[in-house]
């Protein structure tokens, strides 16, 4: 609810990459059936701007989320679509709509590997997780104990 908005965050990557720091993109969470088909359309404007890498990570609906997240998509999805919704992220987690111990960031089942092929394809097209230098440490220095005081 607190997420700069998609400009913003093409600003920053903008930004960034001017700078020279090399970016790479958390694209999540992914909801099966509700956020997949913007995968392609994503992974293009975050190229665009100068990201290098990308990742996902699939919807996780731990503890209480999960109860505030069905609410949500009952108010706010065609009733059809927030059952079809549920149901694949039901088919990602065994079952269930959280399962911590199987697969957490990723899923599983055919509609997953279908989100993980598309986002293999556009990542490829758009010349992301290819050619990327390894971070160095080189001009790492260890802050002082107590340094960060000197912000306030």
């Amino acid at each position: 609810p607190r997420a700069t908005i998609p400009s913003g965050r093409l600003r920053i990557i903008r930004e960034l990459t001017q700078a020279g720091v090399p970016v790479t993109v958390n694209v999540a969470p992914i909801i099966p059936g509700l956020t997949d088909a913007e995968l392609p359309a994503i992974l293009e404007a975050v190229a665009k701007a100068g990201a290098r890498r990308a990742a996902w990570v699939l919807l996780r609906l731990p503890y209480q989320v999960k109860d505030l997240f069905l609410e949500w998509l009952e108010r706010n999805v065609h009733p059809a679509r927030a059952r079809k919704v549920e149901s694949l992220i039901r088919q990602s987690r065994g079952g269930k709509l959280y399962n911590a111990a199987k697969n957490r960031g990723r899923g599983e089942g055919a509609h997953v590997q279908q989100i993980a092929q598309t986002f293999d394809v556009f990542t490829r097209k758009y010349g992301l997780n290819r050619d990327v230098r390894p971070l160095t440490g080189k001009h790492f220095r260890r802050p002082e104990l107590g340094g960060q005081m000197g912000l306030f």
